[in-house]
């Protein structure tokens, strides 16, 4: 499971839909991670006022692990297991942990959520699921085996939903304005399509307190959480974006229209000037939306 924001299509790792080659998207998948820490290092702060000193964290849908080590960097003192269902992205995670030093306290758990986790040694203090349950058929019921593998007092924390993000201007000189809210629109359509197509699929009001009450939790807040990168970007994130708007025109191009995809072509262009290879006003802006729920002593 990964942690894909950018992209509603088989999405950052889960329940991977057939399509999707995961653990060959691991270097986008980690950069687009890397590129969001601001973002998720304030969101961990904020759950560390409620879970102080946990013994076991885990990162349920890791994809290669970026978050994972977040945890351990936040929570010194806690075991962190990375849990997904691509051995090719663990593989990314476990080698990301040995470089950053965190590996003496660090496992992997490969398989399909949730199931997977009924192979935990012992129930978690907190569990973290970034953009995975919404690749889960039955989000209802596999919320409720979460929380059943959690300690008396532990905190499940799931992020889900938060604002798509944006990389440029509604007007960009060119073609017509507001691509990328139409690009939004057809990802939405295609999001709507793998929930549908998924094992088990039942549709759900996106409540998420609600769901987490439904699964015996008690919800104790909800926040989002700003990743502002303003113009001009480091080239590190430039290439992302590049590989971002590489992978819509790669998968949406059918379902725009000719006009919007030849000026993807043109944005994608490194020979064009106005290019997001070379544009000055490339920018990043998304929100991650974080709900927290405690397991009843």
């Amino acid at each position: 499971m990964a942690h894909e924001h950018h992209i509603h299509h088989p999405h950052q790792g889960h329940q991977h839909d057939g399509d999707v080659d995961w653990g060959a998207m691991a270097e986008m998948l980690e950069t687009e991670a890397e590129v969001s820490t601001p973002a998720y290092s304030r969101a961990l702060a904020w759950l560390s006022k409620e879970v102080t000193e946990p013994g076991l964290i885990v990162d349920a849908g890791s994809g290669p692990g970026v978050l994972s080590g977040l945890f351990a960097e936040t929570f010194p003192g806690a075991r962190v297991i990375a849990a997904d269902s691509s051995e090719p992205l663990l593989e990314h995670a476990r080698t990301r942990a040995a470089r950053l030093g965190y590996s003496d306290r660090f496992g992997t758990l490969a398989g399909e959520l949730p199931g997977a986790l009924r192979e935990l040694e012992y129930p978690a203090d907190l569990l973290w699921a970034s953009r995975s349950v919404h690749h889960l058929g039955d989000q209802r019921a596999a919320l409720t085996a979460f929380a059943e593998r959690l300690a008396p007092g532990g905190t499940l924390a799931i992020l889900e939903g938060g604002l798509a993000p944006r990389h440029l201007p509604r007007d960009i000189g060119f073609g017509r304005p507001g691509l990328q809210a139409r690009i939004d629109a057809v990802q939405e359509d295609r999001f709507a399509r793998m929930r549908a197509e998924l094992p088990d699929a039942v549709a759900e009001t996106e409540d998420w307190p609600a769901l987490l009450a439904a699964a015996g939790l008690k919800h104790t807040g909800t926040r989002s959480f700003l990743l502002d990168l303003p113009a001009p970007v480091p080239d590190r994130v430039r290439a992302h974006v590049v590989a971002v708007l590489t992978r819509t025109r790669d998968i949406h191009a059918d379902a725009l229209d000719a006009g919007d995809r030849a000026t993807l072509d043109r944005l994608l262009d490194p020979a064009d000037e106005r290019s997001v290879h070379h544009r000055p006003d490339v920018f990043v802006l998304a929100a991650h939306t974080v709900h927290r729920a405690v397991r009843p002593v």
